[in-house]
C-alpha cells in the first residue's frame, strides 16, 4: 500500500462526490428525502406489532433487572451484561407506565403500550438509527451510491429487523460501533485533506467507543478501528495522526465514558454476576439445536460446540437471494485495489470484530448483528459494479445513467418483499434457497422461535389447568410470568431438566415441548412422550407450529418419570 492509495472518496453528506468521476449528481435533497424515507419505513417495519411475540427468557431477565432498579436503585441485578441498555429499558418502561395512565388512553384503550412493546422499543429506535449511521460510515469509505443502497439494506432487511426487534445488547453495539467510526472515519478525511482540526472528531470517537463498550464487552470491533489506523502510520504523507498525548486523553475520554454509561460496573456483585456468567453457573441449558441436531454450547467448546460453518449457513438461508447475489458478486471486489482502503476497514472490521466467533462452540444468530452491514456494504458494492457494466453495455442509450439505480431498486425490493411476507415473525424468514416457510424455524429454532410462544402457551395451560397445577417447561420464569399474567398464580412453574421435579409431576400437569428448547437433558424423556400420548393443545407462531403442550395422564406420567430416573 501507498500513499497514492488513500482514500479519495470520502466525502459523507456532500452531492458532488459523483461529479469528479462523470456519474450523475445526487441532489443533497433527493438523499435527505431518500435517507428519510428509509427512516420512517425502516422504523415502521420494526414497531408495527413489537408485541406480537411473547418476552423470551433473555428479555425477562432485562424486564427483571428492570424492576429490580426501580425497586432499589442502581444494583448487580444481570450484571454480566453492561447497563447502558438496560437504563434505557427503565427510560422506556417508565414512559410507557406514564402513557397509558393518561386520560386519552383511558378513552383509546387501544393504544395502550405492552410490557412487552415498552421493552423491545429501544432497541427498534437504535436499530432504526443504524440506518443514518451505516450510511454515514459507509460514504466515507465507497461514496454516497454505495452507501444508500447498504442503508436501504438495513432498512428493510427481515434478519436486521428480526435482531432490532428483540431487548438485547447487539442492536446498541452496533449503533455505537457505527457512531464512533462516523468520527473516526470523518477525522480521517479531514487530516488527509487539510480541511480543518480534526481533534474533535477523535474526542467524539472516544465517547462513542465508550458507550459502545457500555452497551457490550467486545473490545475486538474498538480494535479493528484501531488496526485501520495503523495501517498508514509507516506511510509517510499520512497526516492522520493522533500522536501519544491524543492517544492516552482518547482512552481515557473513552474510558470515563464507559463508567458513566455502565455505573453498575463498580458494584461488586457486577464482578461476582459476571464471574458466575463466565463459568456457565448460569446457564440451566446443556446444549444448542442447529439444523435438527443438538451441539454442545459453551465458548471454550471450539470445534466441539456448534459447527464452524453456523454462519455460513445462516447468510445462505436468511438473507434475500438478491442481497445473497449481490454479495457474491461484490466479496471479490473488496480484492481489488481500485476499490480503494475502506475495504481494509471491511477486512479488520471482519477478521478481528467478528472472525473469532466463527470458531468458538457457543454461538447464536443474534451474534451476527454487527457484521450484517459488512454483508450489506459488500452486496451493494456487488450492485454498483453490475450496474455500472450494465451501463457499459447501455453507453448509446439515453437509460445508462438509471442502471445502477434500477439495479438496486431491484435488490431491496426483493428485501422488501422478504419481510413483508414474514411480517411481523422476521426471525423466522427462510429463503427459497433455505426451503422458504416450509423450512421456518428449521435451521436455527431456539433464535428463530426466541421463546415467542410462551405467551400464548400460558393462556391455552391457564383455561385449561386444575387449580396448582404443575408446568415443566425449559423456561419456568418466562411461563411463572405469563401464569401470573393470565390470572393463574396458583401454576407452579418447573424446570423440565430438572430431574427431581419431572418425577413429582402428576396427571392433569403439564409438559410444553417447545421448539428450540430441545437439550440433550430433555431430548429421550421428549421423544418417550411424543410416543406416549397426543398433545393437548398445539400453539404456532403466525403459521409455523411452536409448541405442543401435553397434558399428562397415568401413562404418560409414567413415561416421564421414568425417563428421568
Amino acid at each position: 500500500m501507498s500513499a497514492t492509495t488513500m482514500p479519495v472518496v470520502t466525502a459523507g453528506l456532500r452531492p458532488e462526490l459523483f461529479a469528479a468521476s462523470g456519474e450523475r449528481v445526487m441532489g443533497r435533497t433527493l438523499l435527505t428525502v431518500s435517507l428519510a424515507v428509509l427512516v420512517l419505513f425502516g422504523f415502521y417495519l420494526r414497531a408495527t406489532r413489537l408485541g406480537a411475540e411473547g418476552l423470551s427468557e433473555d428479555e425477562l431477565n432485562k424486564l427483571e433487572a428492570v424492576e429490580d432498579y426501580r425497586a432499589h436503585g442502581l444494583t448487580a441485578a444481570n450484571g454480566e451484561h453492561p447497563l447502558l441498555m438496560k437504563a434505557l429499558l427503565t427510560v422506556s418502561i417508565v414512559a410507557a407506565e406514564k402513557w397509558n395512565a393518561t386520560n386519552f388512553v383511558a378513552a383509546h384503550p387501544d393504544l395502550q403500550v405492552t410490557i412487552e412493546t415498552a421493552l423491545r422499543l429501544p432497541s427498534v429506535i437504535f436499530g432504526t438509527l443504524t440506518v443514518l449511521v451505516l450510511f454515514l460510515v459507509t460514504a466515507e469509505l465507497f461514496g454516497v451510491e454505495v452507501a444508500l443502497i447498504t442503508a436501504a439494506l438495513w432498512a428493510f432487511d427481515p434478519s436486521a429487523i428480526g435482531f432490532n426487534r428483540i431487548a438485547k445488547e447487539d442492536t446498541f453495539f452496533l449503533f455505537f460501533f457505527l457512531l464512533g467510526n462516523v468520527f473516526w472515519l470523518r477525522s480521517q478525511r479531514i487530516a488527509e485533506r487539510g480541511m480543518g482540526n480534526p481533534v474533535i472528531y477523535y474526542w467524539a470517537a472516544a465517547v462513542s467507543f465508550g458507550a459502545m463498550m457500555a452497551s457490550k464487552y467486545l473490545p475486538g470491533y474498538f480494535a479493528a478501528s484501531i488496526a485501520y489506523y495503523h495501517i498508514f502510520q509507516e506511510i509517510k504523507a499520512t497526516k492522520w495522526r493522533l500522536g501519544k498525548p491524543r492517544f492516552l486523553l482518547f482512552f481515557g475520554i473513552m474510558g470515563a465514558t464507559f463508567l458513566l454509561c455502565n455505573l453498575t460496573i463498580l458494584l461488586p456483585g457486577t464482578w461476582r454476576a459476571a464471574l458466575t456468567f463466565a463459568s456457565y453457573k448460569h446457564v440451566g441449558h446443556n446444549g444448542y439445536e442447529f439444523i435438527g441436531t443438538i451441539y454442545r454450547h459453551k465458548l471454550m467448546d471450539w470445534f466441539k460446540g456448534v459447527p464452524w460453518y453456523f454462519y455460513f449457513v445462516f447468510m445462505a438461508v436468511k438473507l434475500p437471494v438478491a442481497t445473497i447475489a449481490a454479495f457474491l458478486v461484490g466479496l471479490p471486489l473488496l480484492f481489488r485495489r481500485k476499490l480503494g482502503d475502506g475495504r481494509y476497514f471491511l477486512l479488520f472490521w471482519t477478521v478481528i470484530g467478528f472472525a473469532p466467533f466463527v470458531f468458538v462452540g457457543g454461538k447464536f444468530t443474534r451474534y451476527f448483528t454487527p457484521e450484517l452491514p459488512v454483508v450489506f456494504i459488500t452486496a451493494a458494492i456487488g450492485v454498483q459494479f453490475v450496474g455500472r457494466q450494465i451501463a457499459r453495455f447501455l453507453a448509446k442509450q439515453n437509460l445508462k445513467s438509471y442502471a445502477v439505480t434500477a439495479l438496486a431498486l431491484l435488490v431491496v425490493f426483493s428485501s422488501v418483499w422478504a419481510s413483508a411476507s414474514a411480517a411481523p415473525y422476521y426471525r423466522l424468514y427462510t429463503n427459497a434457497l433455505g426451503g422458504g416457510e416450509e423450512r421456518a424455524g428449521y435451521y436455527f429454532p431456539q433464535d428463530e422461535f426466541y421463546d415467542a410462544y410462551l405467551r400464548d402457551v400460558m393462556k391455552g395451560i391457564a383455561a385449561r389447568a386444575r387449580q396448582g397445577a404443575q408446568v415443566a417447561s425449559e423456561t419456568p420464569t418466562v411461563t411463572a410470568y405469563y401464569a401470573r399474567a393470565a390470572n393463574r398464580p396458583d401454576l407452579i412453574c418447573v424446570a423440565l431438566s430438572d430431574p427431581a421435579a419431572v418425577r413429582e409431576l402428576g396427571t392433569g400437569d403439564f409438559v410444553v415441548d417447545a421448539r428450540g428448547r430441545r437439550y440433550f437433558t430433555n431430548d429421550e424423556l421428549l421423544k418417550n412422550l411424543r410416543q406416549a400420548s397426543a398433545p393437548a393443545f398445539h400453539v404456532q407462531v403466525g403459521r409455523v407450529p411452536a409448541a405442543d403442550v401435553y397434558e399428562l395422564d397415568e401413562r404418560s406420567k409414567s413415561v416421564v418419570a421414568a425417563a428421568s430416573e
